[in-house]
């Protein structure tokens, strides 16, 4: 009989090490590597499904001979939802989904698939809940229950034989933590077994033409649990965010081989499930009735489209010796940064004072983009002065006071003047041709243009 092996794997990184060691050599973080125990290889575990290992040949080609015709994607039924996703589920990807508890991860897959297995095979594998809290929770949201297909299985030899005989063109592994492969000695939600049971279900996923979607967990600081590996074996994924005081939630892909990055879907939590958002700016939009100082919209740009998003900074006297600076949906160290550009370029000194940032509707914005606006807003706030309900403003800040341009400027222009707006603060070089129709725009090159141009 076959030895069990024994390795040494990081929690955080996946990296394997042939003994214990107190510092992970990858990625430098400490007491992070715990012993596994890897069962022997065995012939179940190499011929569980046809052509998992070795019973099809390699063929090798050159460039010209790939065929360059896309597969069909699947749709949805949420328009939100492929947008995120590049136009649709792939046949044969690998999609994983992750997002904190409460935020709506098993809603949005079972809203989906109820829909899609009117049309199409499908199969919704449960982990964590049983078959009568998911159709409960079917039957509350008033989704068609005929046709989907349930399995309660955290077993994934078995799942996997059990869909090659139903043949179902997408599934759902909801969640990847709680699976398991019995030739792995190691417990559900261990690094060992959430990277094999990811591998073997990507595989078979590529094998046979089946799109499988798994459901992941996130650590506390808003990552997902489990080995890097885990990001790297699949083609796709998605963090489902939202606060559990807000009724929406947004989707937005951090990876994606078959579409655009930071891609970001919006959808609304009702008592039906959740409706996808159409005019996601609308929303970020809803200010008050009264204008008040150091509120500006800015336009950022996620994914392949642009968002008019309000930002709110408060400027204030600081009692204390060391001035609170406060970014939330924002980088801190950004903000710090700025306070340095506008105190020696625009002869603003702001150290004796708290700064609070605040992006309203809980988007987090990554773009620099938001450099100007933020400075604006900092001086309105700091000065007392309403700025005009109809000003949008963006552009990249540099550290000597230059305002850089910011790509597809001529799109958020046009988002901008949709919505009403109609002045605008931009960045010399994304200055257009031809201007929205009844738009004003404004031009600078510099910090203290813009502040003029304020």
């Amino acid at each position: 009989m076959a030895k069990n092996k024994t390795a040494f794997v990081c929690n955080e990184c996946g990296q394997d090490f042939p003994r214990w060691q107190g510092q992970c050599s990858a990625c430098m973080e400490w007491n992070t590597i715990t012993e596994v125990r890897l069962g022997a290889a065995t012939p179940a575990r190499t011929g569980r499904f046809s052509g998992y290992a070795g019973s099809t040949t390699a063929e090798v080609k050159t460039l010209d001979q790939i065929d360059l015709n896309e597969l069909p994607r699947i749709a949805s039924t949420f328009k939100e939802f492929d947008r995120v996703l590049g136009g649709g589920i792939v046949p044969g990807s690998a999609i994983l989904i992750g997002g904190h508890p409460g935020a709506g991860k098993s809603t949005l897959l079972l809203q989906t698939l109820c829909q899609l297995a009117e049309t199409m095979p499908a199969l919704y594998v449960t982990g964590e809940e049983s078959l009568q809290q998911v159709a409960m929770r079917a039957h509350r949201l008033g989704l068609p229950t005929s046709k989907l297909k349930m399995l309660s299985e955290t077993s994934v030899e078995t799942l996997c034989e059990i869909a090659l005989k139903e043949q179902p063109k997408i599934m759902v592994v909801d969640s990847i933590q709680v699976m398991h492969m019995s030739d792995v000695q190691s417990s559900p939600g261990s690094v060992a077994q959430v990277r094999e049971s990811a591998s073997y279900l990507t595989r078979f996923a590529k094998q046979h033409g089946i799109a499988v979607i798994m459901v992941g967990h996130v650590t506390k600081d808003g990552s997902l649990a489990g080995p890097k590996v885990l990001e790297h074996c699949i083609d796709c994924s998605v963090m489902f965010e939202g606060d559990s005081d807000s009724r929406y939630r947004t989707l937005r892909s951090h990876k994606n081989r078959f579409g655009a990055i930071n891609e970001l879907g919006v959808f609304a939590m009702t008592e039906r499930g959740l409706k996808e958002v159409a005019n996601p700016s609308a929303i970020f939009l809803s200010r008050g009735e009264e204008a008040s100082s150091g509120s500006l919209v800015m336009v950022v740009w996620e994914g392949t489209r642009p968002l008019l998003v309000e930002l709110q900074v408060l400027v204030d006297n600081s009692a204390l010796s060391n001035p609170r600076r406060v970014a939330v949906g924002m980088d801190g160290n950004r903000l710090a940064m700025l306070l340095a550009v506008m105190h020696r370029h625009g002869g603003l000194q702001m150290s004796d004072q708290d700064v609070f940032v605040n992006v309203v509707g809980g988007v987090k914005v990554s773009e620099t983009s938001a450099d100007l606006t933020l400075l604006l807003a900092m001086v309105s706030s700091f000065r007392g002065e309403v700025l005009a309900r109809d000003l949008v403003v963006f552009g990249e800040v540099g550290l000597s006071g230059e305002i850089r341009p910011v790509p597809n400027g001529q799109e958020r222009l046009v988002e901008a003047a949709k919505h009403g707006f109609r002045r605008a603060i931009v960045p010399r070089a994304n200055m257009p041709k031809k201007a929205p129709e009844g738009m004003e725009i404004i031009g600078v090159g510099k910090l203290t243009e813009a502040l003029a141009a304020l």
